[in-house]
């Protein structure tokens, strides 16, 4: 379709890949703080956009804008079993029996179970007595991450979502940044369509 020479497209649906910094929220709106949505610009923003799933308000990385509302369920359903990865820094060392019963799963402070998870130690700081880590859940309850590790008397630092199933977060995107997906992404999410 064109007007006045103009062509004009129609699109349905809008997928954005956004790196999510540390002090605004995963909402739609909020009185007090800055959400990921007004992170959009005016050309981009649209009211129906909404974030899939939440990051923690203290946590950065990889969170997908979307209006496609079976896209998320399907991304977001427990029965999917979509990974997301983070890397945390954590205060203590991560012990190889940790990376163990995270592959087993277990009880959290409150009782709650929690899924067997991937649980990588990248570095180890004895000095200063803290570790970098990898891990790999399939699960989103509520602070989960840091709630595993206080479990294991650790406490996470700073945390940042790398991945979320097939999605990876875009390296050269900088904190705050956004884009929408490339074609290759859009693919590797037709999965979950």
């Amino acid at each position: 379709i064109a007007l006045m020479g103009e062509i004009l497209t129609y699109q349905k649906f809008f997928y954005y890949m956004l790196h999510k910094p540390q002090g605004v929220i995963s909402a739609t709106e909020d009185q007090r703080d800055e959400t990921v949505i007004d992170l959009l610009t005016d050309q981009d923003y649209r009211a129906d956009l909404f974030p899939v799933g939440r990051l923690d308000k203290d946590t950065e990385g990889l969170l997908l804008l979307t209006n496609d509302g079976q896209l998320a369920h399907q991304l977001l359903s427990p029965k999917k079993h979509v990974d997301k990865e983070y890397l945390a820094e954590v205060e203590g060392l991560v012990t190889v029996e940790d990376c163990q019963l995270f592959a087993q799963g277990f009880a959290l402070k409150d009782g709650e179970m929690v899924k067997p998870s991937r649980l990588v130690i990248e570095t180890i700081n004895e000095e200063e007595g803290t570790s970098v880590v990898r891990l790999v859940i399939q699960e989103g309850k509520f602070h989960q991450v840091k709630k595993m590790f206080l479990a294991q008397g650790k406490k996470v630092t700073a945390l940042k979502r790398l991945s979320m199933g097939p999605l990876e977060l875009d390296e050269q995107l900088g904190v705050g940044e956004y884009r929408s997906l490339t074609l290759a992404e859009m693919k590797k999410l037709s999965i979950y369509f």
